[in-house]
């Protein structure tokens, strides 16, 4: 990525953690944190968002990198789909539903105009 030395300094890859640190304060109340099964994997799913950005920009090039940020942008979709598990079981009111959801979508738009970019500069 030209202009861009570190991961950390990608947008998409702030905004996933972000939604990362969210998802594990949302996780550790009440119901959620003793419901293992969906805790962990919303859990597992928000940090593969940042993971898969950060490993897909130190690879170093473009067409593993873009590959990477589909993988993350599908993650995204993980993660939106457990949210409405959560809302349905009552572990979080839709306040909090919509605020993550939100936060969630915005994730993907963001990765998916990174991804977007990248598939540019590969086919320059």
């Amino acid at each position: 990525m030209a202009g861009v030395a570190r991961f950390e300094e990608l947008i998409a890859w702030q905004k996933a953690r972000e939604l990362t640190r969210q998802v594990y304060v949302m996780t550790r109340l009440d119901a959620f944190s003793r419901d293992y099964g969906l805790r962990d994997q919303i859990r597992r799913a928000s940090v593969s968002i940042m993971s898969n950005i950060a490993e897909g920009f130190e690879r170093l090039n473009p067409n593993e990198f873009h590959h990477f940020l589909v993988m993350a942008k599908a993650s995204c979709a993980e993660v939106r789909s457990q949210l409405y598990v959560a809302l349905d079981a009552g572990y979080l009111s839709e306040d909090e539903f919509k605020d993550l959801m939100n936060q969630a979508t915005d994730v993907a738009r963001t990765v998916n105009a990174l991804r977007t970019s990248v598939d540019r500069q590969r086919k320059n």
